[in-house]
């Protein structure tokens, strides 16, 4: 993937090329390309002369970023007692097998990317699954496939509104 590096370099000027705005900038690197790419983090070490160690460093302390390409669509399973205790493991191998991805992986298609986690903080509604920001409370394995249609199924309308 060719790393488009003068958006990079944009995202840095936006923080006045300061180093303290370091996690603002790998924030601004992850929406644009979905992942941290290489590129992207060997041109902010040397533009702000950070060592590259310490760049990656951040990006792998903190679970929003992420190293490889995700998919179109981040689906979090949360495996935190409550949700466990509820089923949330057998919910997420439902996940699995829907997707055909274990957890951590992403689709072949790039669409989804499966993750876990070991809490969301709504234990009261769990299990909960949330994809793209969207919670999805008291989850069961019978909803997994409806929760999903409703991604594939945006996906084909916008495909059929791009073609119109």
């Amino acid at each position: 993937m060719n790393t488009d590096i003068q958006k990079v370099k944009s995202f840095i000027a936006k923080y006045h090329n300061q180093k303290k705005a370091l996690i603002s900038i790998l924030q601004d690197i992850q929406a644009e390309f979905n992942y941290l790419p290489q590129e992207a983090l060997k041109f902010t070490s040397d533009y702000l002369s950070i060592p590259l160690i310490d760049i990656v460093s951040v990006a792998t302390f903190y679970r929003s970023f992420s190293l490889k390409p995700r998919g179109k669509h981040l689906v979090t399973v949360c495996l935190g007692t409550a949700c466990h205790v509820r089923g949330g493991p057998k919910i997420l191998e439902e996940f699995e097998r829907h997707l055909n991805v274990q957890a951590g992986e992403t689709t072949k298609d790039n669409q989804f990317t499966l993750e876990t986690v070991a809490c969301l903080g709504c234990c009261a509604i769990g299990p909960v699954v949330v994809i793209d920001g969207n919670y999805y409370a008291q989850t069961t394995r019978r909803k997994v496939s409806l929760i999903l249609k409703d991604y594939t199924k945006k996906e084909k309308d916008n495909e059929g509104h791009k073609e119109n």
